[in-house]
């Protein structure tokens, strides 16, 4: 008698664990801008990055449109790392256009809008302020490259156009 009621006790439990799996996913937590110094891990919900940044997603197996870059970075000569996973939204299987996958400074230009994201968006991307003159909390002499020719203006540069940036800062602290 006991081992019947278990049975039926235990199949009770199987439907209450199959119903239970149908919870809605959490809704992402909102987009900030760290005005801080680094190190700056890659934001955990990424759509909300990508919404910020005004930049499409794709599957996370999208290779449309690929090309790579690198982005190398200095505040006050000490190299600061691109972190893995800016602009990858893993739970909901997401990519932005511009996006890591590792701290080698390889940007993947992948999927919808990878011809178009720049490297403001970029940094929207990963979630630190980047307005041409601040980058996070560093904000004096800012100086971009693409290529080795220095940029004026690098918030609306076009990622797809280079193959390598380069962004030298002093915090002024």
């Amino acid at each position: 008698m006991f081992a019947a009621a278990a049975r039926r006790l235990a199949a009770g439990l199987g439907v209450l664990l199959v119903l239970s799996g149908c919870v809605q996913q959490a809704p992402p937590e909102p987009a900030v801008l760290r005005t801080t110094p680094p190190p700056w891990p890659a934001p955990r919900d990424g759509i909300s990055y990508f919404e910020l940044a005004q930049v499409p997603s794709s599957r996370l197996d999208d290779r449309s449109n690929q090309k790579v870059i690198t982005i190398a970075i200095t505040i006050d000569g000490a190299a600061v790392p691109l972190v893995p996973n800016i602009g990858l939204d893993r739970p909901r299987a997401l990519q932005a256009p511009a996006h890591t996958h590792d701290d080698s400074g390889t940007v993947w230009l992948e999927g919808a809008g990878a011809t178009d994201v720049t490297l403001g968006q970029f940094f929207t991307l990963w979630g630190v302020r980047f307005d041409g003159r601040c980058l996070g909390a560093a904000c004096r002499d800012l100086v971009v490259t693409a290529d080795t020719a220095p940029v004026a203006d690098p918030v609306p540069l076009r990622l797809s156009d280079v193959s390598a940036v380069q962004i030298r800062v002093a915090s002024g602290s």
